[in-house]
């Protein structure tokens, strides 16, 4: 698990470096940069209702990552909340990958406007 964890930081440091898991470079998947951000999140599967909470350490206008050990398998439609000091980002999302043990990666899908307006102002603020 330690070795994984190393790994996706020196990626993410470096985002030429292809991931294990592919052969495709982190800029060539990702259509939004990604910003360090940590906040919490809640994620909610509508279908079980299972309740998970994790914590946010990668965010994009596109979807972000979460740090948590028990991930939900991929393509599951999940509601996201993002809580923050500056506020709560909610959405209805797809879970994009997930590592056992480590975490998940999570698209958005088709935030509310007024959600979007929260997300572009994080961005704004991490960017900045």
């Amino acid at each position: 698990m330690w070795h994984a964890r190393k790994d996706r930081a020196r990626q993410m440091s470096n985002p030429s470096i292809p991931s294990k898991s592919s052969s495709e470079s982190v800029d060539t998947r990702r259509s939004e940069p990604r910003y360090t951000l940590v906040a919490t999140a809640d994620i909610v599967d509508p279908a079980s209702e299972t309740r998970i909470t994790g914590r946010l350490s990668e965010i994009s206008r596109a979807g972000c990552y979460i740090d948590l050990l028990n991930t939900l398998p991929k393509d599951t439609l999940v509601q996201i909340r993002i809580s923050r000091d500056q506020g709560v980002f909610e959405s209805l999302a797809r879970i994009v990958y997930a590592q056992e043990g480590i975490g998940m990666g999570v698209a958005f899908v088709n935030p509310s406007p007024e959600q979007q307006t929260i997300l572009d102002a994080w961005i704004a603020e991490l960017s900045a």
